[in-house]
């Protein structure tokens, strides 16, 4: 690593810490205060995209992987009211998702990144979202993936009720997934700002 990535390694590894301290705090019924700062990894790793290259994106995911497994190899160690605060599927299910969803973004930015400015981010972003929510929400809840690890009780999550509250019947994961995945897409277009104004002060990569 070079002391010229330091300060996007230091961003990421603070969001993904805080993201895993936040999840453990509802917001609402849908959501969790995690859903807000999580989403800001892909900021970074646009900027970082942007201004030093894929190269340097990717080492910078790797960072937030690494920091995310020692969070939640932390968390399946702390119990709390109903277990661990971590189980075993949410800890495949996070690092699946963060792994899979940010490398695919750093490949859509740098495969959109000499168009409009807005496009790479925007695009990559809502790509890697998408695929983020869908990783981890189906890992980590559904009943299709019981098999990663019996052991993990998931049928609250699969309790049917109103989609969102007001739509058809669905499993609870599913309104979950949803809600963050709006989240995710809400920060996304208001992300745009200030990559707009960081990159404008870094040197872009050639």
């Amino acid at each position: 690593m070079t002391r010229t990535y330091l300060p996007g390694i230091i961003a990421m590894a603070t969001i993904v810490v805080a993201s895993n301290i936040l999840v453990q705090f509802l917001y609402g019924q849908w959501l969790t205060l995690g859903a807000f700062t999580y989403p800001l990894a892909f900021l970074i790793t646009d900027i970082m995209n942007r201004a030093y290259g894929t190269a340097a994106a990717r080492r910078v995911v790797l960072v937030g992987f690494v920091v995310g497994l020692i969070c939640s190899v932390i968390g399946t160690q702390i119990m709390g009211e109903f277990g661990p605060l971590v189980t075993v599927r949410i800890a495949i299910g996070s690092g699946l998702a963060f792994l899979l969803a940010q490398l695919i973004d750093v490949s859509v930015f740098a495969t959109l990144k000499n168009g409009t400015w807005w496009k790479a981010p925007l695009v990559s972003t809502l790509v890697g979202s998408t695929l983020d929510t869908a990783i981890f929400f189906s890992i980590a809840f559904s009943s299709t993936f019981s098999f990663i690890h019996p052991a993990t009780d998931v049928s609250w999550a699969g309790e049917a009720l109103p989609l969102l509250g007001v739509g058809p019947m669905a499993p609870l994961w599913v309104s979950l997934g949803i809600a963050d995945w709006s989240v995710k897409l809400a920060i996304a277009l208001v992300a745009l700002i200030p990559f707009r104004l960081i990159t404008a002060r870094l040197k872009p990569s050639t």
